[in-house]
């Protein structure tokens, strides 16, 4: 078939999406589009960097650009120069797999006070993102909202020591920001009950084997063979942890050490202290994208127009890791082959023909040898943090 298809974001979705189209029709004309310059998403900068069997899945996406014949077309955003108007009108489809990034507000009281910091802000600092912020400052007594595995992850990283980070990618920069914490109690905060949790009983199992952490819990599962249960009896290290479960925030105070953070439990109203909260209870959509926009889109078919999909978090919200990614993609390539009418009047790439600074997947694969080679001893790669860096070819071929 002789189509041309637009996926918008280089993440898990999108390339389980090219891979899945071009597995089932190889003469496509696929472009995946990131307005990063270098593709992968969520896997380079969302897992975390101590979980490199989790992102060894780049490899198998390295794949569709090499030897299934997608495009990447990196450092392109959509809705800039280039409007989802103009996708529509050069391609026979446009995927929109572009995930959400901005953090989700508490919706309390006080959550926009000073000390109140975004897991996303704080994992992009961590995992060197080109358009992250400067590094928080967290204190001694760190409360962290929330009880998935982004929380899990955080919480993690922030108890291990340094020998512990072995063979992961985080950078000097991190590195060295997490050694100089001085952490005297990490506390975390989840409206469910200890069984409702929705973090990964691995990511615990991961937890209890740390040498610093103490785990406790308050309200915990009435199963003793929880696995959280069986952290708390296993762990004994000199750093306090405890999980405060059916514990709904209410409010945020300024204090003169830092936060106050008031919390309903079932025995009524209870007060934490805390140096800086750390909220992980979800993200939503931000960037130049209209979601909502997109999606009323994708429901309303337009002829005269390359048809309009959208999948992964872009979709359907937060929800769902990188397998559920793949299962959701392969079932859209289907609906998006069984609906597909090309037409050879459209210009699929042809529309980015003026814009200079596009890089493609011989860049990236460029960038991604130097940090390997650049990689210290105890670290599988040395990441290029910088836009200006990663956009530099010259720079790469001389290195």
């Amino acid at each position: 078939m002789n189509a041309k298809i637009a996926i918008v974001g280089a993440g898990p979705s999108g390339c389980y999406t090219a891979q899945a189209l071009l597995k089932c029709a190889p003469g496509l004309e696929v472009d995946v589009i990131d307005a990063q310059p270098t593709p992968f998403g969520l896997v380079r900068y969302g897992v975390a960097a101590d979980h490199q069997g989790t992102k060894g899945v780049a490899r198998q996406f390295a794949r569709i650009f090499t030897r299934q014949g997608a495009r990447f077309l990196g450092n392109l955003s959509i809705g800039d120069e280039t409007t989802v108007e103009d996708l529509r009108q050069a391609y026979d489809a446009v995927v929109f797999a572009a995930g959400m990034s901005g953090d989700r507000r508490l919706g309390i009281p006080g959550d926009d006070l000073a000390g109140v910091i975004g897991s996303g802000a704080l994992t992009r600092a961590l995992y060197e993102h080109p358009d992250a912020g400067p590094f928080p400052v967290l204190g001694d007594t760190p409360v962290i909202i929330g009880t998935g595995n982004v929380a899990i992850d955080i919480l993690r990283l922030l108890a291990k020591t340094p020998e512990e980070l072995r063979g992961s990618d985080l950078g000097p920069g991190p590195s060295a920001w997490l050694a100089a914490q001085r952490f005297r109690k990490i506390t975390v905060v989840g409206r469910s009950s200890a069984a409702s949790a929705r973090f990964s009983p691995v990511m615990i199992k991961e937890l209890a084997d740390l040498a610093t952490v103490d785990l406790s819990v308050v309200f915990p599962d009435p199963d003793g063979a929880s696995v959280l249960n069986t952290a708390v009896t296993s762990t004994s290290g000199p750093l306090p942890v405890e999980f405060r479960f059916e514990s709904r925030p209410a409010a945020l105070e300024k204090t003169g050490g830092g936060l106050h953070l008031q919390v309903e439990t079932p025995q009524g109203r209870d007060t934490i202290a805390a140096s800086s909260v750390i909220s992980a209870i979800g993200f939503t959509s931000k960037g130049t994208l209209d979601r909502d926009a997109i999606l009323r889109a994708a429901d309303e078919p337009d002829g005269a127009r390359g048809r309009v999909y959208a999948t992964g978090w872009f979709r359907n919200g937060p929800v769902g890791a990188i397998p559920q990614c793949r299962e959701e993609a392969q079932a859209l390539a289907q609906r998006i082959l069984s609906e597909l009418q090309p037409d050879p009047d459209r210009v699929g790439r042809q529309l980015f023909a003026q814009h200079p600074d596009i890089v493609d997947f011989d860049h990236w694969q460029q960038i991604d040898a130097q940090e390997v080679a650049a990689a210290p001893a105890d670290r599988c790669r040395q990441k290029i943090s910088r836009r200006e860096e990663l956009l530099r070819p010259s720079n790469l071929q001389d290195a």
